[in-house]
């Protein structure tokens, strides 16, 4: 104290600064530990224009998370479940070209995705396969993207609020950068779906969060979140899907074939005419009217599927030949073993999810699949009503 009160008072004034400065900066460092970076409020048309017109990046790479909650609790093996269906955390690369791949991390090995533009390739780890889908040709000759405008935006947000119910742009921060986020809901029948959530860059317009919710759920069932990120150019290596040598190996046919090579034929009879079985297609399944019948294909194997309600809230049935060919997963203690149902003394297999439920099994030669974003009953009781 005696030493203090002997200096000038200069002296005094540039320690008391110094002092300052040092708790200043401190404070800012602090600050910047804690960062929030949220953007300014912005009405939701002009948040999607400016995101729609942003100059494209040369490249994304990014730390990620994954969470799928869509199977029930016990529903997977413990501990051996592939990072796709358990969830896990990873890295995303994109291309401004398009080309990316996504790797998950786990245990049990690493779930990679990846697309080279023409094929998409997915390698599980845990189940030792590679599938491989080749994708349709980009239309060649197309004209250079014009700069979306507020009118045509505000177009778009009309339509989709005819059905469906939309937050504004809520000023967020996703992955360390400003962001908007909107959620949306269904306003009708949506099925057991609740709402989505898309979250965005507020400079780049790159998505940074998607999330699904079923409905009465607070946590999503689905959940793919950047949870760090970087733009610049990224490296043909980090695109590549490394598979190591001697893993099983499936090449996946798209449902409808190449472009062009079916004619597309809808309406019961005339579908009909187009079968090798006869389709069941009810006019009504489970209260639900039918809304139509389309003719599908499975390469050269041809099928028919039936829309009843309309929807979210809808209960879709596809019939094909029984005995048809379907590429398999590996079986193995690892694998999800689906609970098998009786329906009227066929026996099928049973997916319940939270967002929806799926039915399959035989009878007189033919496989019934009954897809609804429905619970398990409802969707049994469709099955049991196709006769």
């Amino acid at each position: 104290m005696r030493r203090l009160r002997s200096l000038s008072t200069r002296h005094l004034l540039a320690i008391v600064a110094g002092v300052v400065v040092l708790a200043a900066t401190a404070a800012v460092a602090q600050a910047a530990l804690n960062s929030d970076p949220k953007p300014p409020p912005k009405a939701l048309d002009h948040a999607i224009l400016d995101a729609v017109n942003a100059p494209p990046v040369t490249g994304v790479s990014a730390r990620i998370s994954f969470s799928n909650a869509l199977l029930p609790s016990g529903a997977l093996p413990s501990g051996s479940a592939s990072p796709l269906l358990a969830g896990a955390d990873g890295r995303l690369w994109v291309a401004r070209d398009g080309r990316f791949r996504l790797e998950l991390q786990s245990d049990r090995g690493d779930a990679q995705i990846g697309s080279d533009g023409k094929t998409l390739t997915v390698y599980d780890a845990s189940a030792k396969t590679v599938y491989r889908m080749a994708l349709p040709p980009e239309k060649s000759g197309r004209a250079e993207r014009q700069p979306a405008t507020l009118a045509q935006v505000r177009r778009s947000l009309d339509r989709l609020a005819s059905s469906w119910t939309l937050s504004g742009a809520q000023p967020t921060s996703t992955a360390g950068r400003p962001s908007y986020t909107v959620r949306i809901a269904p306003k009708d029948d949506g099925g057991l779906l609740g709402a989505g959530q898309l979250a965005w860059d507020a400079v780049h317009g790159v998505p940074l969060r998607a999330a699904v919710y079923a409905q009465g759920q607070k946590d999503p069932v689905l959940e793919l979140e950047a949870t760090d990120i970087s733009y610049g150019r990224i490296g043909d290596g980090d695109l590549s899907v490394p598979v190591p040598a001697g893993v099983k190996s499936v090449d996946i046919a798209a449902p409808a074939g190449k472009p062009g090579t079916h004619k597309e034929v809808s309406g019961a009879a005339a579908v009909q005419k187009q079968l090798p079985f006869r389709a069941t297609a009810p006019a009504q399944l489970a209260g639900l009217p039918r809304q139509e019948v389309r003719l599908v294909h499975f390469g050269d194997e041809a099928g028919a599927l039936t829309v009843y309600g309309k929807g979210l809230g809808g209960i879709a049935v596809l019939e094909r030949k029984a005995g048809a060919s379907v590429a398999a997963a590996p079986k193995g203690r690892d694998q999800i073993q689906l609970p098998q149902i009786n329906i009227d003394g066929s026996t099928g297999t049973e997916l319940a999810t939270a967002l929806g439920t799926v039915v399959t099994f035989e009878r007189g030669g033919v496989q019934y699949t009954v897809v609804g974003s429905v619970p398990p009953p409802a969707a049994e009781n469709a099955a049991r009503a196709l006769r």
